[in-house]
């Protein structure tokens, strides 16, 4: 063990673990420490309900994954990462049993809405179709990083991608459509009025048609363990089981690098009130099932979709996220949920299965929204609850527990709102550098935001490796 590292990095999330990859790929000496006994951050895989049930306590399902340009140019497939693609990315289903899709093709995505609106799907993605690589580059990366690599397109994209998603909706007549985008923009855990909130919905619903929404075999701990392996295969050493509280409990090194909210990297390096303005935003109200059978959708289209979202329009997700945003309890929650186990048989004993849900609460919420999660769930799939083995129930104290990072139970670590929507967490020339020279941020908390692609980890390196050279 050397007696300085070039860098040490707090935190073995995704993007601590990318950002010490590519320090280490670069030569250089790293070190991560972990809290929890395991690395993964908000991508791990546990047996929460029974033996044999593997469910993901956070992310499940990761279009921006398997399409980051940081994971594409790691060799994580050697090291046991396996993209499973379900026979349909999303069902959006109605209370007719009906559905809208994401599928892979365009034209059946753009047919779900109904004909009055397929057309003006293919206008809204057409521009930007077979030019993912690109896009996702320029989409993911940092204002401070230099210009686009396809400019003309990419200008194209922002114009779109700035506007809240309600404007994005007004292209469409039908309500189904105007559901499925809503829904897509959902995913900030933010009004869907509010600024940039078109372009989320937009990104995800390219990603369905170029790169998939596809789940790892074995769960989202794969995605960590195989960021762990690359790490320790170039030299890196991991330690686990070790909580840091003062940056002096650390071994000297070079750089600090923190996979972890800004208000833990300001008591931890001793920056005082450097992040007192950063807003966390509303938390998540996490189920996690252990069925006996698959879901009862009343959609056929949702019994073989990776994804499901439930909200029955526009308007009552749009009432769903305003709810939550604005401290009230939930009513009619809108929920993300994920059937991992319909495409992975290593997630479930034989003929059972997982499914992963979660609706919006108020931040720090010390409630139970288990009954309307699951009235939400009946509504959609009469019969499901017959279905129920054992579920785990996370609401925002014990997703803070789970995770230091997520603040109040926020796990995008930040709230999507207003100009902290595009300037994280603070405006800066640097967003990942600090007050002190020798540390450094990469969490979910700088550009490019909540996911996991590791692409915060990727442009904190960078930054760290070129204070380093010029040092």
């Amino acid at each position: 063990m050397p007696s300085m590292f070039d860098a040490v990095v707090v935190g073995a999330g995704p993007n601590g673990l990318t950002a010490a990859v590519e320090l280490a790929r670069r030569g250089f000496s790293v070190a991560v420490y972990e809290a929890m006994d395991t690395v993964g951050g908000g991508a791990r895989t546990e047996e929460l309900t029974l033996p044999g049930f593997r469910h993901d306590p956070c992310s499940a399902v990761h279009p921006l994954g398997i399409g980051s340009p940081a994971f594409r140019a790691m060799p994580l497939a050697r090291h046991g990462l396996e993209w499973l693609h379900p026979e349909l990315p999303l069902a959006h289903p109605f209370p007719d049993g009906s559905a809208a899709v994401l599928s892979r093709s365009v034209g059946e995505s753009a047919m779900s809405l109904g004909a009055g609106d397929a057309g003006a799907y293919r206008r809204l993605v057409a521009p930007y179709l077979g030019h993912w690589d690109t896009l996702a580059a320029d989409f993911l990366r940092t204002p401070w990083d230099g210009l686009p690599r396809d400019p003309y397109r990419m200008v194209r994209f922002g114009l779109t991608a700035l506007q809240p998603a309600t404007w994005l909706t007004r292209r469409f007549t039908g309500e189904r459509a105007r559901a499925l985008l809503t829904g897509l923009a959902a995913h900030a855990i933010a009004p869907t009025g509010g600024l940039a909130t078109g372009g989320i919905a937009l990104m995800f619903a390219l990603a369905a048609h170029e790169v998939g929404w596809p789940v790892p075999r074995g769960g989202s701990q794969a995605i960590s363990d195989a960021l762990a392996a690359c790490l320790r295969e170039q030299g890196g050493v991991i330690h686990t089981n070790t909580p840091v509280k003062r940056l002096d409990e650390l071994p000297p090194a070079r750089a600090y690098v923190f996979d972890t909210s800004p208000a833990a990297l300001a008591r931890i390096a001793g920056l005082g009130d450097a992040y007192g303005h950063y807003r966390y935003g509303p938390s998540a109200f996490k189920v996690d099932y252990a069925l006996s059978g698959p879901m009862p959708w009343t959609s056929k289209e949702a019994r073989t979709a990776g994804t499901v979202h439930i909200g029955a329009t526009a308007d009552e997700i749009e009432a769903a996220l305003d709810a939550a945003v604005t401290g009230r309890d939930p009513d009619v929650p809108f929920l993300i949920t994920a059937q991992p186990s319909l495409l992975d048989p290593t997630r479930a004993p034989a003929g059972k299965h997982v499914l992963w849900a979660y609706g919006h609460v108020p931040s720090g919420w010390d409630g139970d929204a288990t009954e309307v999660i699951e009235r939400q769930l009946e509504r959609f799939a009469p019969g499901f609850r017959d279905l129920v083995l054992a579920r785990a129930v996370a609401g925002p104290p014990q997703l803070a527990a789970r995770n230091a990072n997520y603040v109040g139970g926020d796990i995008a670590c930040g709230a999507f709102a207003g100009l902290q929507t595009v300037l994280r967490p603070k405006l800066a020339r640097v967003p990942y550098a600090t007050a002190h020279p020798a540390v450094f941020l990469c969490s979910s908390a700088t550009p490019p935001g909540p996911g996991v692609h590791g692409m915060s980890g990727h442009h904190a390196a960078k930054a760290v490796w070129r204070r380093l050279r010029a040092r």
